[in-house]
């Protein structure tokens, strides 16, 4: 698979994509709305509505970098830089995810900022107590408990190891993160009188981990590029959540489309999409739950040590 740019990078350039700004205000003014009256609601609407929230923000932030939801891109930068989830900056999220989209490089424990492969010196590397860790959350229970926390703790453990080392290529992007970040805080504990600690614990923490289910089993390590990507179909709720990429062989084709166009195109090309990707399919998450609730999906070490070039060859 290739990163097409279809017809909707030249739509893009004569017309606004109102479902998708619709979607900004929903999120969020419905985020706003939820933590301000979060004292005169049960916990259990605000705890799931929360983490719903978190999740479709994350979603949406994945939508705009992909060039939506109009033509100007301070704009779109604007409306995805909001850091609702505190600890990933969108600009650094945007730079990984379009790295991500070298469809060829798909798995690479290098190459693909994304992978969830490891090399075998890195493997080795990370010590009995790393390597369980990593070999629990290749099953969807362990990717949900403690999936957020490796990721999260992770990804900030390697940006403090580059400002250790005197690397400040990502200093401006941290500054205005954390300015972010502190108007976040300022809203959550001022305004509304909320934790702090109940707003990460309760709130980010579950919406990360079901943004995980999204990721869990899109893709796998496999010789050919167009085998690397999954479908999942028929996900009646979690599809909107994660905007259809759960139909994301769908996504890595067409990866501008905007996302209420997607379920469309993929019904229209479905054969071709499974075709290419050999059955790399499931028939909605409940599938992927029960395959892998317990049982790994994959063996972290990638199988060949690097991705296979689209050719055959290795990197």
């Amino acid at each position: 698979m290739t990163i097409a740019t279809g017809h909707i990078s030249a739509q893009k350039a004569t017309y606004v994509e109102w479902p998708t700004l619709a979607l900004v205000a929903v999120i969020y003014g419905g985020w706003a709305c939820l933590t301000f009256y979060a004292h005169a609601l049960p916990v259990v609407i605000t705890i799931p509505v929360g983490a719903i929230l978190i999740a479709w923000h994350s979603s949406l932030q994945h939508e705009i970098l992909h060039g939506h939801p109009t033509r100007w891109r301070a704009l779109n930068r604007a409306l995805g830089v909001p850091p609702l989830s505190l600890w990933l900056p969108y600009e650094l999220y945007r730079r990984a995810h379009l790295t991500h989209h070298r469809d060829e490089r798909l798995t690479d424990p290098l190459d693909d900022p994304e992978t969830q492969y490891w090399t075998k010196e890195h493997w080795h590397a990370l010590g009995p107590s790393g390597r369980a860790l990593v070999r629990f959350q290749t099953t969807f229970i362990g990717r949900m408990l403690i999936g957020p926390a490796w990721s999260i703790g992770r990804f900030i453990k390697n940006e403090m190891m580059l400002l250790l080392q005197g690397n400040t290529k990502h200093l401006g992007i941290w500054v205005r993160h954390g300015v972010g970040v502190a108007l976040v805080f300022l809203w959550i504990k001022v305004f509304c009188d909320l934790s702090l600690w109940f707003y990460i614990l309760c709130i980010v923490y579950p919406g990360t981990s079901l943004l995980l289910i999204r990721s869990f089993a899109e893709h796998r390590a496999a010789e050919g590029v167009a085998d690397r990507t999954a479908i999942v179909e028929n996900a009646t709720l979690l599809g909107p959540l994660f905007l259809f990429n759960n139909l994301h062989a769908a996504h890595h084709a067409e990866p501008t489309l905007p996302w209420y166009e997607i379920p469309a195109w993929y019904r229209a090309n479905r054969d071709r999409l499974i075709a290419e990707n050999h059955g790399h399919l499931y028939n909605g998450y409940l599938d992927v739950i029960r395959r892998y609730l317990v049982r790994p999906h994959h063996w972290p070490e990638h199988p060949t040590g690097r991705a296979p070039r689209a050719d055959g060859s290795m990197p």
